[in-house]
């Protein structure tokens, strides 16, 4: 290790990069746009089909629509969080929502959050999409790090973010309360190196090819990035 190396390795020609303004994105199934009133109905229908979905938010669930949209006035003009409706673009219908956060662009990091889908955008290609587009955003943006946090009990969750490429980092103890409940944090991410192999994985597996007739998956998503992750979350 050179004398330099050892306070950290040098960042070369970073440039800060722009914070998220809430663009459309678009793809294939999915199309996110800024989380607005206007689908506050839809939204709040669609939640309604399982409870449990509030069960790891701060928040929710909410006893009826006017509740909901309430909710929604309140963060639709934020910037961090920053949030998306998630539309699933087979059924033309809102289905989730999702936003970035702790929004840090002089540190080149930026978190994706708040996630909550409904049932019936659940294991769709159209929320797997979703996620790759936010995490496409950042990295073309010049993001260099990108992050997944959740209740470490949330064990969907964190065998989410391992399969769309995000490498355990820890739990931190006692991190938060949570509706009058401890919350203890686990801490995932993936980094600029490793976006190319991952953008990769996510273009193979949302391939049509990679589906057959039934739309059953021929090749998973977790198989395609298991090799990129630096380390695996020993409660998986």
């Amino acid at each position: 290790m050179g004398e330099d190396d050892r306070l950290g390795r040098p960042v070369p020609g970073f440039v800060t990069p722009p914070r998220p303004d809430g663009a459309t994105l678009t793809g294939r199934y999915a199309r996110l746009e800024r989380l607005s009133t206007d689908h506050a109905a839809a939204l709040h229908a669609a939640n309604a089909e399982d409870d449990a979905i509030w069960d790891y938010l701060p928040y929710g669930p909410f006893t009826d629509e006017a509740d909901y949209r309430a909710w929604v006035a309140s963060v639709e003009s934020g910037t961090d969080p920053l949030f998306y409706t998630i539309f699933d673009l087979e059924t033309g219908r809102p289905g989730g929502v999702a936003s970035y956060l702790r929004i840090a662009p002089e540190a080149g990091s930026i978190e994706v959050g708040h996630i909550n889908l409904s049932p019936r955008l659940q294991r769709t290609r159209a929320a797997t999409e979703a996620m790759f587009l936010m995490m496409q955003w950042a990295y073309e943006a010049g993001y260099r790090r990108y992050e997944w946090k959740c209740n470490a009990l949330n064990l969907p969750s964190r065998r989410a973010a391992e399969r769309l490429g995000f490498s355990y980092e820890g739990v931190f103890r006692q991190a938060g309360i949570a509706k009058g409940r401890n919350r203890d944090t686990a801490w995932f991410a993936s980094i600029d190196g490793e976006w190319p192999k991952l953008e990769a994985a996510f273009t193979r597996w949302l391939d049509p090819e990679n589906f057959d007739a039934g739309g059953r998956q021929r090749v998973s998503l977790s198989a395609l990035t298991r090799p990129i992750l630096v380390t695996a979350d020993p409660a998986l």
